[in-house]
């Protein structure tokens, strides 16, 4: 069997952009732009909770640094690099290969070298855990504390494939495999927003990726800008995949459900034209879904102007998903 050593050579073993020290050393080195500020973030992916076992690990290595390229999205930020740490329950050479593939692909087109990280065996479950470093200047920051009244909501993209896939894997959906088909890649391919976020620097006043859910995101916005948002549901861009299902299973996906790594973003409505031009230049279509307003809450509102009641809530690391 391969030791830890020679698991990171073969297959997490690139070289390190000019200026920086990589995959080798106790620490990566990395240079930051004068005048800007280290963005970073971390997320956890567990065998069970956030992927199946017999997902593609092609897809799984994408997907481990999507939904962090997404956090470094939602703050506007460019990114530098990333850590990388495994806890595999066994080291199978094809797999290593084809999930190392997924994700340098993906750092690759970001410009965000695998520059260290760790590996170790597991007793059970695969754990992945992946920290991005990212560089963005404090008066472009999207911060989520940032959303004034008057403010429009947009969201990119579109809502509620994931969802439904997930759901269909999971049981919770009767089985369909042409559904499963059409759904699948939103799940397990997600695009991060990167160049988006970027073009939104100076635009946008706030923003967050929907990784739980549009209105338990947009509602972390709320909390922390101290406002509420009022939503026209006819407004929001549903994948065309989920659009002939049932009302209710359509609305949990589209507000409830999780795994879209779209950004839901504030901008004053002056700045409608720029945020078109953003998206434009980002290649990511986006919607104007509602308002930020001074009262707190969430109101979701149907096309003929009715309150929406018991909207679905977002996903919970610690609860039923």
């Amino acid at each position: 069997m391969p030791s830890e050593f020679d698991l990171i050579a073969q297959y997490f073993t690139r070289p390190a952009p000019d200026g920086m020290l990589g995959v080798g050393d106790d620490c990566a080195l990395f240079p930051v732009p004068a005048g800007m500020q280290v963005a970073t973030s971390k997320d956890l992916l567990v065998s069970g909770r956030h992927f199946y076992p017999d997902v593609d690990p092609r897809a799984l290595g994408h997907k481990s640094l999507a939904v962090n390229l997404s956090d470094l999205g939602a703050m506007g930020a460019q990114p530098i690099g990333c850590l990388l740490g495994l806890a595999l329950p066994s080291a199978d050479a094809a797999w290593l290969a084809a999930f190392a593939d997924g994700f340098h692909a993906l750092a690759a087109r970001h410009g965000c070298a695998l520059i260290g990280g760790d590996t170790t065996r597991s007793p059970q479950d695969l754990v992945i855990s992946v920290t991005v470093f990212g560089a963005v200047a404090p008066t472009r920051a999207l911060r989520r504390d940032a959303a004034r009244p008057g403010d429009d909501i947009w969201v990119s993209g579109e809502l509620g494939a994931a969802d439904v896939a997930y759901r269909l894997l999971d049981g919770q959906i009767p089985p369909d495999a042409t559904l499963l088909a059409a759904t699948r890649r939103a799940l397990e391919w997600p695009e991060p927003r990167v160049a988006l976020g970027q073009a939104l620097g100076g635009i946008a006043h706030a923003a967050i990726d929907l990784s739980d859910g549009l209105v338990q995101d947009l509602g972390h916005i709320l909390k922390a800008s101290a406002v509420g948002a009022r939503i026209d549901y006819a407004a929001l861009p549903v994948a065309a995949a989920i659009a002939a299902l049932p009302e209710p299973v359509r609305r949990r996906a589209i507000l409830g459900g999780g795994d879209v790594y779209e950004l839901c973003f504030t901008a004053p409505a002056s700045a409608r034209d720029a945020v078109a031009d953003a998206a434009r230049r980002a290649g990511v279509p986006v919607s104007r879904i509602g308002a930020i307003v001074p009262e707190a809450g969430i109101e979701v509102r149907e096309a003929d102007g009715r309150l929406m009641e018991a909207l679905p809530g977002g996903f919970d690391h610690f609860g039923a998903g």
